[in-house]
C-alpha cells in the first residue's frame, strides 16, 4: 500500500490532489486574513506605548514567521532531492524560494516601518535584523544560482547544497534576541504577555498568511510542473525534427 508521500511523488497525482484542495486553501486564506484585518483595524486597541503603530505587528510577525518557514521548506525539499531523489523535491524547492523571499522582504520593510517610531531609525545593524537580511540574500542567491544554469538537474543539485548550508541561519534568527543584547524585542510566544484583544487577531493573521503561503506554493509547483512538461515536449519535437532531417538528408 502506497504512502501519501509515495502517491504525491507522481506529478500527475500531485496535480490532481493540489487542484482539488487549492481553492479551499485559498478561500480559507482570504477569510482568515479578512477577519483578522477587521479585528486589527476595528476591534484591537492601540498599544499603551506604541499607539496605532502596533498594528504593523499583524503583518510583520506573520511575514517573519513565513520567511523562516519558507526557507525550511526549501531546505527540506533540498534534502529530499539529494538524499531520497524525490521527483517533486526540486519542484518544491524552486517554487518556495521566491515566495519565501517575498515574505522576507515584507518582514524587513514592515520591521523598518515599525522600528522608525520605536527606535528613531528605520534600520540598525541589530542581530535579528542583520540575520534576516542575510536570509533575504540567501534567497536571492538560490534564485540567481538556479537561473544562471541551463542544466536543470545540475542547477537543482547546486541550489540544494547551498540551501542546506544556509539553513544554519535559521537558529541564529530564532535565538539572536536571546544570545545577544539587541534592540529587537524577544519573542512573546503568544503567551499571556500579549493581551487576548491583540493575541487573537495576531493568531488569525498568522493562520491566514500561512494558508496564503501554502496556496501560493501549490500553485507555483503546478506551474513549474507544467513548464517542465512543455519543455520536455519541445525537446522531443526538436529531436524528432532532427531525426526526420537526418533521414531526408540520407
Amino acid at each position: 500500500m502506497q504512502t501519501l508521500t509515495q502517491r504525491l511523488a507522481n506529478p500527475t497525482r500531485f496535480m490532481e490532489i493540489s487542484r482539488a484542495i487549492l481553492p479551499w486553501i485559498a478561500g480559507g486564506a482570504v477569510l482568515f486574513i479578512a477577519y483578522a484585518m477587521y479585528l486589527v483595524f476595528f476591534v484591537a486597541p492601540p498599544d499603551y506605548q506604541q499607539g496605532e503603530t502596533v498594528k504593523i505587528m499583524y503583518i510583520h510577525v506573520p511575514s517573519a514567521w513565513l520567511a523562516m518557514m519558507g526557507y525550511s521548506i526549501v531546505a527540506l525539499s533540498s534534502f529530499g532531492l539529494l538524499v531520497f531523489r524525490h521527483p517533486l523535491a526540486d519542484v518544491s524547492a524552486k517554487a518556495a524560494a521566491p515566495i519565501g523571499a517575498a515574505f522576507t522582504l515584507a518582514a524587513l520593510i514592515t520591521g523598518s516601518l515599525w522600528g522608525k517610531p520605536m527606535w528613531g531609525t528605520y534600520w540598525v545593524w541589530d542581530a535579528r535584523l542583520t540575520s534576516v537580511l542575510i536570509l533575504f540574500f540567501l534567497y536571492l542567491g538560490l534564485i540567481a544560482l538556479r537561473s544562471s544554469l541551463e542544466d536543470e538537474a545540475l542547477a537543482g543539485k547546486l541550489t540544494a547544497v547551498l540551501a542546506l548550508v544556509g539553513v544554519a541561519i535559521l537558529p541564529i534568527i530564532k535565538f539572536s534576541v536571546d544570545w545577544w543584547n539587541t534592540l529587537h524585542q524577544p519573542s512573546t510566544g503568544f503567551t499571556s504577555t500579549v493581551d487576548a484583544s491583540m493575541r487573537t487577531p495576531l493568531l488569525l493573521s498568522a493562520v491566514g498568511f500561512t494558508l496564503l503561503f501554502i496556496a501560493l506554493h501549490l500553485k507555483s509547483m503546478q506551474t513549474e510542473i507544467l513548464r517542465r512538461r512543455v519543455k520536455t515536449m519541445r525537446l522531443a519535437e526538436v529531436e524528432r525534427g532532427d531525426r526526420l532531417f537526418s533521414a531526408q538528408a540520407e
